[in-house]
Parts: C-alpha cells; structure tokens; sequence
C-alpha cells in the first residue's frame, strides 16, 4: 500500500506541475483581458467633428469607421487622426509619462485604443477591426507563447532519456536475475525501484521552472514568448532604453523648483501654485502639495482672487491663470519661450541651462 501511495504521488505530482505551467500562461492572457473595458465610441456620420453622432459600443467599431473622441474619452480603436489635434496620454501603452500630442496631417496622426484623451478633440478614422488592435496582438502574443525547450533543457532532455534507458535496463535485469535465485521480485517493487531510480521530479519541474521565470519577467512589465527568451535574457549585461519614459512613473509628479536669475524659490513656488490651483491633473495637483510642503502655501479661491483659469490646449501646449492684468503660465518649454518673446519678455539663458540639466538626468523640466 505505501509503495502505491508513493506511485501516485509521482504521477500526481508531475500532472500538477505541468498545471501550473498552463495555468499562468492562462492567467497572464486574462490578466491583460482585464485591461480591455467595456468603453463606448461617439461614432459619426460624416468626417467632420460636427456630424451627427450615434453612441455605440467600441467593439462594434469596423475598419473605416469615423468617431469622435472629445476631453476624458478613451480612445475606443487603433486609427488615424483626419480632423482636430489633442494632447493623449498613452502612459498605459507606451510607459511614456508626459502626454503626447496627436493632430491630423502629420508624422504624428495615429492613435491606439485604449488611451486617453486629455484636452480638445479628435475626429478618428478607425484602421483596424475588432480582434486586430494593438492590445488584442499583445493578448495574441501571450496566448501564442509556446513552451519551446530552451538549449538547458534540451540538455537536460537527453541526459534524463540517457539515465532513464539505463535504470529501465539495470531494473529490468533484476527479475530474470531473481527468477533465477528463486526468490523472484514483485512487479510492483520493480516499478518503485524504477521510479526511485529515474529522475521524475526533474522533469515533472521542467514545465514550471520555465513559466516561472516568464511569470517574473511578466511581473517587471516584460513578456517574454518562450523559455528560450528568458534564457537568453539571463545573459543580458546592458539594456538600452529608447526614452526615458519607460523608466519613469506612468503619471509625473513635482520634485523641485528651479528658479530663474532674480527670482526666490517661494516666488516661483507661489507663481506655479496659481496656476495649478485648477488644474486636476496628477502633474497640477502634485505643484499644489509641494508648494504647500516646501512653503507651507495654502490652495487660494480662484473666484474670490478674480481669475480665470486658461486651460491645456494641444494648439497652445501651455495652461495656467489670468489674475488682473498677470498672466502666469506653466508648459511646454518651448511654448513657455514663444509665450515670453511674444509678450516682449526675453527668455533667459540660464533658464534653458536648467531645463537641459533636468532633461540630461532624466526628469521632465
């Protein structure tokens, strides 16, 4: 009886390793399932941003269709942009942690489904069907991810076979053998002995051993199509980004003012305050709490200060508060240069010194 019960569990147990190893390919396919939600498009009747608009769900969507997306929409599919321009985040897609800016007649006009747009509108020509968008590929992508053996394994493979043929011969030699001695070996002790003998539990861990190493992989945001990738990965000494987004947080948040020649920290501080005060972004409301922490500057009312909050706009790059005849504005570098030349203001040097220090240690100035 214990020889069986130990018979059972080698089978088991190699049965339930290799469950595990289907099991989380399953579970990374569902996990990035989860990420499509169930969104509506604003689908038109014409390519203008003015045309009659049907709500519609955005799995309906087909290849050609024109929709709408207008300030806090999800983008509902993979297209090009032919009216409008807007600021997107893509942070979910690409890593990218400042926002993106997409317009219609340029390099930048294509859109994927799934982000969202911050400010102003976009008319969209869808460019795929259902099932062919970017993240229905990356779910292909996981789900196609085959158990290929690695060259480790293979190894490993044929030293097992090789052991395997041996302990078969020596196990099976031992019954003639005992036949002979007249005291003859059960069946069932031969299979124990040829079990014992055998290596099973290496191979019964061979499937999960390689999953797991996808699942750590996946874990750190990286997919990994086969075991033969996260072998080769154990072998990387240098990996080199194309931007600095992938690096950073999904959302960008305050860590310090520098200042212009003439002006104090408190100033600048005060000054981006303003212009975030309205501003319910987590880059905005982030500028209102440092300037709170650093200074201790209390959130002032808009209202009873007599201002008007400006916006982001894709087409200025720029947002912040107009306060009586003050104007304060946080943006885009460039934008910033144009606003103050274009006010009779010279943009310092010194300024732009520092916005190519911060950009040079990876920061977003």
């Amino acid at each position: 009886a214990a020889i069986a019960i130990w018979l059972w569990f080698t089978v088991l147990f190699a049965n339930f390793a290799e469950a595990i190893a289907e099991g989380r390919s399953k579970a990374q396919a569902n996990a990035l399932k989860g990420m499509k939600k169930t969104s509506w498009a604003n689908k038109l009747t014409a390519a203008r941003h003015d045309a009659p608009a049907e709500r519609v769900p955005a799995e309906s969507l087909r290849k050609g269709d024109i929709v709408l997306a207008a300030a806090g929409d999800t983008i509902p599919c993979d297209g090009e942009v032919i009216e409008g321009g807007a600021s997107v985040d893509e942070s979910a897609i690409t890593g990218e942690s400042a926002p993106v800016i997409r317009e219609s007649g340029g390099d930048f006009a294509s859109v994927t489904g799934g982000t969202r747009v911050l400010s102003d509108w976009l008319v969209i020509q869808c460019s795929v069907n259902p099932g062919e968008t970017f993240l229905d590929r990356m779910i292909a992508m996981v789900e196609g991810a085959q158990r290929r053996k690695t060259p480790s394994e293979i190894s490993l493979t044929i030293l097992l076979v090789a052991l395997t043929l041996v302990f078969l011969f020596a196990t099976a030699t031992l019954w003639p053998f005992s036949e002979f001695a007249g005291q003859p070996i059960s069946i069932t002790v031969l299979v124990a002995l040829l079990v014992c003998l055998i290596p099973t539990t290496i191979g019964g861990l061979l499937s999960a051993i390689g999953v797991a190493g996808m699942s750590r992989m996946l874990a750190a945001n990286v997919i990994a199509t086969s075991g033969r990738a996260v072998e080769a990965a154990g072998d990387i000494n240098v990996l080199l980004l194309d931007k600095t987004g992938t690096i950073t947080l999904g959302n960008r948040q305050a860590s310090a003012f520098l200042t212009a020649p003439g002006v104090s920290e408190q100033q600048l501080a005060d000054a981006a305050q303003l212009a975030s005060l309205a501003d319910e972004t987590p880059e905005g409301r982030s500028i209102v709490v440092l300037a709170k922490q650093r200074f201790n500057l209390r959130e002032r009312d808009l209202h009873a200060l007599d201002a008007s909050f400006v916006p982001f706009s894709a087409q200025t790059r720029m947002s912040g508060v107009n306060i009586q005849q003050r104007m304060i504005r946080k943006g885009a570098v460039d934008a910033i240069k144009r606003h103050v030349e274009a006010n009779g203001g010279q943009f310092q040097p010194e300024v732009m010194a520092l916005v190519e220090q911060v950009a040079r240690t990876g920061g977003t100035p």
